[in-house]
């Protein structure tokens, strides 16, 4: 009898557990949407790129650089969190200002923490992998935990992953900078600071009273535009940026003031259309 019951004990056991397994895996196959592998990784939208650094390890790289900000990167908002970039970024200068995310996963030094840095110079020998970020010494060293940047700073080509993003350059607007040696017949101005897509595909100028005529400028080098006209030009001043990939267009109203002088920086509240 004392046999009977235990194996119908042993019986009712394993029901019970077999029971118990088929309902937690159910449980798993009625939200099979609830498993988002994308999701778990938070990689779905980063891709490779390769890395390196010149410069001071706590520097801004180069004064300015093939962009032509000058030492304008070493101050807010840039911050020496800039990089030259290999041909596929840098554009021909048309990814000057461009916004990038950026982190290291693939040393035990590396924080892991993304980064944000901004093209403002060109490395035109990066190009054995397609996208290359050639960082200042602050950018590069804020890739790793901290006290450990010597660590990556010795590897060579360093693989991180990278993503574009907007930019966002809270308390600045748009700025010009009209370059030395523009005259009423021959402006060039330096275009910093833009929100959003970063980079720039089209300038125009527009004169005073003149509300039709866009004319359009020439990317001269880097960030610098230029116009060059037969009669002088009539101030203030209007320009029109449209942004490279999206198309969107910011248009500085009377931006340049009538007395306008090379050297000075001029910053405008922007208006955006589509």
């Amino acid at each position: 009898m004392t046999i009977l019951v235990s194996e119908r004990c042993h019986v009712i056991m394993n029901l019970f557990f077999g029971l118990t397994f088929i309902l937690l895996n159910s449980a798993h196959c009625f939200y099979p949407k609830r498993l988002n592998i994308s999701a778990a990784t938070g990689d779905s939208d980063w891709s490779l790129a390769g890395a390196t650094w010149y410069g001071s390890p706590t520097g801004y790289g180069s004064n300015g650089g093939a962009c032509g900000y000058e030492n304008a990167v070493a101050q807010a908002p840039f911050s020496s969190m800039v990089s030259a970039g290999g041909p596929s970024l840098y554009k021909s200068g048309k990814g000057c200002g461009a916004c990038y995310q950026i982190k290291c996963t693939s040393k035990p030094a590396c924080s892991t923490n993304p980064v944000t840095v901004v093209i403002t110079d060109e490395c035109k020998g990066c190009v054995t992998e397609s996208v290359h970020f050639d960082l200042s010494g602050t950018a590069f060293g804020a890739l790793a935990s901290s006290g450990q940047d010597s660590q990556l700073r010795d590897v060579g080509v360093l693989q991180i992953l990278y993503r574009k993003v907007e930019c966002n350059y809270i308390g600045e607007t748009v700025t010009f900078h009209v370059e030395n040696g523009s005259n009423p017949y021959s402006f060039a101005a330096l275009i910093e600071y833009e929100d959003g897509d970063g980079e720039i595909g089209l300038v125009e100028l527009k004169q005073a009273l003149d509300s039709d005529t866009w004319l359009p400028m020439s990317q001269s080098w880097g960030a610098v535009w230029k116009l060059d006209v037969t009669s002088p030009l009539r101030a203030p001043l209007s320009l029109r940026l449209t942004n490279l990939d999206s198309g969107e267009t910011v248009v500085a109203s009377d931006v340049i003031p009538a007395g306008w002088e090379p050297g000075e920086k001029y910053k405008s509240n922007v208006n955006f259309q589509v």
